[in-house]
């Protein structure tokens, strides 16, 4: 390690005094201004990683869908996964070391983790269209270089498409080629050969909406517009020419606030759908002939999913085994309809992107969303090599148009980690082939009326909770006093669980009507601000 050079430059990306930060799961974020040293320190963190398991490891400069004065940093692992819970630890440590203590830090952490110096390192890069991000992207290259690492900088992409990247690169091509012209192609092709099987016809029904949140999500859909085939027609609104970031618009927007995002004009019946700012969730929404506004959100897009591969696993007639993973905030009825009428098994994990993905794992085909649109589906290699074998040997015309369908549905699928713009082109391709209209997608079922509230608390680690956050562990008497409140109404439940990132808790209630939902949320949130200590005057109805 050349002591002097790492010196040198981090007196050039220095660390500001009392600031400390702690690596979650959507890495490091905060004010851009902030953020300096740390993405410096992340471009030494990912070498050390890189060194640690001789593969390219992944960075990327976003906050997602925060304000557009807000960025980010987080690490890929090899195979376009989340970075190891072990070295998430070693993010915050670099990141807070004073300036003095840095060599110190990483001597350590090369001890812990094994990490030999004198190995190769190699590094992606990407970022998305935040004023600060290319700035933040070269002091991350500052700390590459420092360490005497590799890089390719593929400047502007969508998260995802760095997950990806990443993923090609480490499988040394299996899983496509490392360039964006690979993913455009990869995807393309898997949806063209799907919809070459549908037999819907009527322009209406590929038309589509998008509302890209101002941010990287445009510029890409423009990029891959000449791959799609002619029949779908994609119109893009907030495309960042005008308006600022996440602004009015964006899933997250329309998810929180329940209405249609600023800068897109919406017809009776037209499908839409709204991309975050780093085009790793996706939401639909429509309205219906009396102006009603209808959000499909990720637990309907799981269902939607889920429905189609059931009938084609069905149809392939193999022992796989299929499950749905969701949150404590999935909508009760979401999980009623894939138990009950689907009857798929349906498991619940905490909260966070990392345990979704985990649990998938351990399914043949492993379908998982968040409720804000959050999403993928994992296939074991298993079964895509049975899947794959089953192609080319099948007898059985139905059998084997059913193993191609699941093929090319494995293909356009980014396992890697969710991705707006492949979970986009699936749903699209499974409308036009079950023939769905999107009010016929939405009444699947009718989601139970539900309340998300937050209470101010002075320490948000007096609440414990178990059973992937359902129920409270403490303090003592809260989870009696909301099994009493939960049985006042029909068709009801609520949980509490603490913020991972600020002292607050946070509530979901839900019941059979949307009065009944507001008030047991309200009743839920006094009994956490009397008994877990809130702050500030009580909360109001």
């Amino acid at each position: 390690m050349d002591s002097e050079a790492l010196r040198k430059y981090s007196a050039l990306h220095p660390k500001p005094a009392g600031l400390t930060l702690q690596y979650g799961t959507a890495g490091f974020r905060t004010r851009a201004e902030q953020l300096d040293h740390i993405v410096f320190r992340m471009g030494l963190l990912a070498v050390l990683r890189s060194k640690a398991v001789t593969a390219t490891i992944g960075i990327m400069v976003t906050a997602s869908h925060n304000p557009e004065e807000d960025n980010g940093v987080k690490l890929v692992d090899p195979l376009g996964e989340m970075l190891h819970p072990s070295w998430e630890e070693y993010a915050t440590q670099l990141a807070n070391a004073e300036q003095e203590e840095l060599e110190k830090v990483i001597t350590e952490i090369c001890q812990k983790a094994a990490v030999n110096l004198n190995k190769d390192a190699s590094v992606f890069i990407g970022r998305d269209t935040r004023p600060s991000s290319k700035k933040l992207s070269q002091s991350v290259i500052d700390g590459i270089q420092v360490l005497g690492g590799q890089y390719h900088d593929y400047g502007l992409v969508t998260t995802p498409q760095l997950h990806y990247m990443v993923c090609c690169q480490n499988t040394q091509g299996q899983y496509g080629k490392a360039t964006l012209e690979g993913y455009y192609e990869k995807l393309s092709k898997a949806f063209m050969e799907l919809i070459k099987q549908s037999h819907c016809s009527g322009e209406s029904q590929r038309h589509l909406k998008i509302d890209c949140a101002n941010g990287i999500g445009a510029l890409k859909l423009s990029e891959m517009k000449p791959y799609f085939p002619q029949e779908v027609l994609i119109h893009i609104y907030n495309d960042g020419t005008k308006e600022k970031l996440n602004h009015l618009c964006g899933a997250d927007f329309v998810k929180v606030h329940q209405k249609p995002p600023g800068g897109l004009d919406m017809k009776p019946n037209e499908r839409c759908c709204s991309f975050d700012g780093d085009a790793d969730r996706i939401v639909y929404f429509y309205k219906d002939t009396a102006g009603h506004f209808h959000l499909i959100d990720g637990d309907k897009i799981a269902t939607l999913i889920s429905i189609f591969l059931k009938e084609l696993l069905a149809k392939v007639k193999q022992d796989f085994k299929m499950a749905v993973v969701q949150t404590a905030y999935a909508n009760g009825n979401s999980t009623r309809y894939l138990q009950e009428t689907l009857k798929v098994p349906v498991h619940c994990v905490k909260t966070g992107v990392k345990h979704l993905h985990h649990k998938a794992q351990e399914f043949d085909v492993g379908v998982y969303f968040e409720a804000n649109g959050h999403g993928t589906v994992l296939f074991s290699k298993a079964a895509e090599t049975k899947i794959r074998q089953l192609v080319k040997e099948e007898k059985d015309d139905e059998k084997r148009e059913a193993a191609k369908m699941l093929g090319n549905m494995i293909d356009l699928i980014n396992q890697t980690v969710g991705d707006a713009v492949s979970d986009m082109l699936v749903i699209e391709a499974i409308l036009a082939l079950k023939g769905l209209t999107v009010q016929q997608w939405d009444a699947l079922y009718a989601d139970l009326p539900n309340r998300l509230l937050k209470v101010q608390v002075a320490d948000r680690r007096v609440i414990d909770t178990t059973d992937a956050e359902r129920r409270a562990l403490t303090p003592p008497g809260l989870q009696e006093k909301i099994d009493a409140l939960v049985k006042k109404y029909k068709l009801s439940r609520a949980f509490v669980r603490p913020s991972g990132t600020e002292d607050v808790v946070r509530i979901y209630a839900e019941a059979d009507t949307q009065e009944n939902a507001d008030v047991l949320a309200h009743e839920v949130s006094l009994a956490v601000f009397h008994l877990a200590g809130g702050k500030g005057a009580p909360p109001q109805p």
